[in-house]
């Protein structure tokens, strides 16, 4: 997530999160509430935005490839 820890989420005792960004994990706990697809679906205006060469077609195309990949998606409990 960078060199410095500002994107890093942080844990419900404040402690930061190396696993989660700020923007998924927040006081020990998911910021979203949704599935994979809705949450692809807020993200793509966003990422296509930073990124002026890519369409919102090919942020989706790699956010449903990158997505089923993380931990969030795959079963995590937070233990």
């Amino acid at each position: 997530m960078g060199d410095t820890d500002e994107l890093y989420g942080m844990n419900a005792d404040g402690s930061k999160n190396d696993e989660f960004c700020k923007y998924c994990f927040e006081n020990g706990r998911f910021t979203f509430q949704g599935t994979m697809e809705e949450l692809i679906e807020v993200c793509v205006p966003n990422i296509a935005a930073a990124n002026p060469d890519m369409s919102e077609d090919e942020a989706r195309r790699i956010m449903r490839e990158c997505f089923p990949t993380l931990k969030h998606w795959n079963g995590y409990t937070g233990r």
